[in-house]
């Protein structure tokens, strides 16, 4: 089987992995060189991102 193409778009992933810290490990790694735990934690934030945004469009 082949990989999958990923759902998060490659700038909101680097800007989590900024915001959470461990972008440097982007950088100098790659995307194979963050730990499972920071993964967790990035899908985690993205996750709280777009519930607060369907939150915000319901209220319009």
């Amino acid at each position: 089987m082949g990989r999958r193409k990923g759902i998060m778009s490659e700038g909101l992933k680097e800007e989590l992995a900024k915001e959470l810290g461990f972008y440097d490990v982007v950088q100098k790694e790659g995307w194979g060189g963050i730990r499972a735990r920071d993964a967790g934690d990035m899908v985690k934030r993205a996750i709280e991102i777009a519930e607060q945004s369907l939150l915000t469009q319901n209220k319009e």
